[in-house]
């Protein structure tokens, strides 16, 4: 798996870099200002039961640029109907189980997010570069393979979306999304808007850096959700099925489903 490229952690400064160095969005303390509960309050607890009613079992999941594993958490707890004190499951109120695995390209975010894991037997972290196809194939191919499976059930991909497109450019998130479409039954997605990519490169310029190498090249801009709509509709790749709202920090949570892959409706 390629190794990613790690800023200087500031003297005196224990919990994370600046803001502006964390050129991919592995901020350490993220959950901090974004936390959890505002997205997961917006998603039905059954979404899981009314997606799957037959199955299979378990349900496999991929969570896209989990940092530190917080939002993983939550989302496994809310969907699997568990409160904040239980770290075991019994009988899981949808009536299924589900595996998750949980990817970021930070090394240090993934260690914390197994030390602090209450659920290790169905919560799986790697460190992993989801645009390095060599590493991500093999991994994914091997992941899926040990439940006999080509594809997961559903996949999340929390504001990830930009830095993906700030790091890769236009091509690399048209790619991005296409692999996930292609991987994912279901696909949880919540796209940052433009002001944040304007937001980002502020922070750079404040640190005396350049900006990202292709933000000023980036055809694909503005309204990042119709955009990110537009691409994962191409061709029919996939159809999208609900919007659950924004969150309090204004960012839209999409449902989509594969129409290449077999799976009930919502």
């Amino acid at each position: 798996m390629a190794a990613p490229r790690r800023e200087r952690r500031p003297e005196g400064d224990p919990g994370g870099w600046e803001p502006g160095a964390a050129l991919y969005g592995n901020f350490p303390n993220y959950s901090r200002f974004h936390p959890p509960e505002g997205r997961v309050r917006l998603l039905p607890p059954a979404l899981l039961g009314r997606l799957f009613p037959a199955g299979p079992s378990p349900l496999l999941g991929l969570d896209v640029g989990c940092n530190s594993g917080e939002l993983s958490v939550a989302l496994y707890r809310h969907f699997l109907g568990l409160q904040e004190n239980e770290a075991s499951l019994g009988q899981p109120v949808v009536g299924k189980d589900l595996n998750l695995l949980c990817c970021d390209i930070d090394a240090a975010l993934i260690e914390r997010a197994e030390r602090c894991s209450p659920f290790p037997d169905s919560i799986s972290y790697a460190t992993l570069d989801v645009m390095d196809p060599g590493a991500r194939d093999l991994f994914l191919s091997s992941y899926l393979s040990r439940f006999s499976r080509s594809t997961f059930d559903i996949g999340f991909c929390m504001s990830v979306t930009m830095w993906i497109h700030l790091n890769h450019g236009d091509n690399g998130l048209v790619e991005f999304l296409s692999y996930l479409s292609s991987l994912c039954k279901y696909l949880l997605i919540e796209p940052q808007p433009w002001k944040c990519y304007r937001a980002a490169a502020r922070r750079l310029r404040k640190l005396g850096r350049r900006d990202f190498d292709h933000f000023h090249s980036l055809a694909i801009n503005g309204d990042m959700v119709a955009r990110t709509i537009q691409i994962l509709t191409k061709d029919g790749a996939m159809e999208l099925v609900c919007s659950f709202g924004n969150t309090s920090w204004n960012r839209s949570l999409l449902l989509f489903k594969s129409n290449r892959l077999s799976q009930k409706h919502l």
